[in-house]
């Protein structure tokens, strides 16, 4: 399984008053590496809505919270493509933080199940098979 690493920079405005990241912020930092994955494969969400009818939801969501991440803190969250099937991708990802070269600690580790919905019914649509081919590809 290949797995896609974003790099993710915690700011102020992501932390609680004790200065810890707030736990909806993970899903966040989350989202955007899938994002980022999809993009680096040459699929941008606002193309695929307007020119295919597709829309990507988030249908369930499984998370711990291993460690916390604090302000200022540089974190790598991956996104790897665990399967995907007809209309769902399931994804683990990960959120790292690396004290030194060659010690990291595993803050937070999630599967994620998306599904292909249509743009204009949010009923379950295909995922196109040029899509599929390339998640196959890169997992």
């Amino acid at each position: 399984m290949q797995t896609f690493v974003w790099p993710v920079r915690v700011y102020y405005e992501d932390t609680d008053s004790g200065g810890v990241v707030f736990y909806a912020n993970y899903l966040k930092f989350m989202e955007r590496a899938r994002t980022e994955w999809l993009r680096g494969l040459g699929y941008q969400q606002d193309i695929l809505a307007r020119e295919q009818h597709i829309l990507f939801a988030v249908r369930s969501v499984s998370i711990d919270y291993l460690k916390p991440a604090r302000f200022n803190e540089m974190l790598e969250v991956t996104a790897a493509v665990q399967s995907c099937g007809r209309a769902s991708i399931v994804f683990e990802q990960t959120i790292v933080r690396h004290n030194l070269p060659e010690e990291s600690e595993l803050l937070s580790t999630a599967h994620i199940t998306v599904v292909s919905v249509d743009a204009q019914s949010f009923r379950p649509k295909s995922i196109p098979d040029s899509i599929k081919k390339d998640l196959q590809s890169a997992s």
